[in-house]
């Protein structure tokens, strides 16, 4: 089975040039899950301390009709993130859209407050939860950028059945603590542990979509030369690794 990722251009929009050559590398790799980025399609909400509705409203229609651009990728499935207006309020929800359907995943719970990044300011978490959804022989959990951040939602996904982490990413230049987050993720899991990311934009998004194996080894990386890449996922290295040390610890309960 294959995922493959990638880094894609802030403010790219289905039908732009750079949608086109993210479509034509997808086609060649023919995966059986694409994992995109944090909210793909036009340029990043949340820039601002105030929130603009007229902002958020017009990125909520983008990536609604950036839905039909997602179907068509050459992928059996694409997990994405989008700004969806939920009982009133603003959520980033992950999805998994597949050719025939769209399936809810999750959404984001854990929002940076700071420059460039005031998602406490723009998001809010409707739906609490944390549950991996299937793909396949793939099951695959979702930890929306921030959220990789949280060990304790990865050990979960492994509780769950889990043999995939799916990160989509919106993040700055420096990729070391993303890297060691994911690598992390991966040893208290035993889950193969798939990051995308923007790149560019007025943030200067870093690019850097990364995979992990399920050992914490870092085994794959994109970069501007090869914006777009692909893993085969080995589900006896899942297995081996969620049998060994640290994953098989006894987890003490809560307090």
């Amino acid at each position: 089975m294959r995922i493959t990722f990638c880094e894609l251009p802030d403010g790219t929009i289905p039908k732009d040039a750079s949608w086109a050559r993210l479509s034509e590398r997808v086609a060649a790799e023919a995966p059986d899950l694409m994992v995109m980025n944090e909210l793909p399609f036009g340029s990043w909400l949340a820039t601002t301390a105030e929130v603009d509705p007229a902002r958020a409203a017009a990125s909520v229609e983008l990536h609604r009709d950036g839905v039909a651009a997602l179907r068509a990728l050459e992928a059996r499935a694409v997990m994405t993130s989008a700004p969806i207006l939920s009982e009133g309020r603003l959520v980033n929800e992950a999805s998994l859209v597949e050719p025939d359907g769209f399936r809810f995943v999750h959404q984001k719970h854990y929002f940076p407050d700071q420059p460039g990044f005031y998602e406490a300011r723009w998001f809010s978490t409707t739906r609490p939860g944390f549950e991996p959804v299937s793909v396949g022989e793939l099951v695959v959990g979702v930890l929306l950028c921030s959220e990789l951040m949280f060990n304790e939602w990865a050990r979960h996904y492994r509780r769950r059945g889990a043999n995939v982490i799916a990160v989509p990413r919106a993040a700055g230049s420096s990729h070391a603590r993303w890297k060691t987050a994911a690598a992390m993720a991966a040893i208290v899991s035993g889950c193969y542990v798939v990051s995308s990311n923007r790149v560019g934009g007025e943030i200067g998004f870093g690019g850097g979509g990364f995979a992990c194996a399920p050992c914490g080894d870092l085994i794959a990386e994109t970069s501007a030369q090869r914006p777009v890449r692909s893993i085969e996922v080995d589900l006896t290295e899942v297995s081996r690794a969620q049998a060994s040390y640290p994953c098989y610890l006894r987890e003490l309960p809560p307090g």
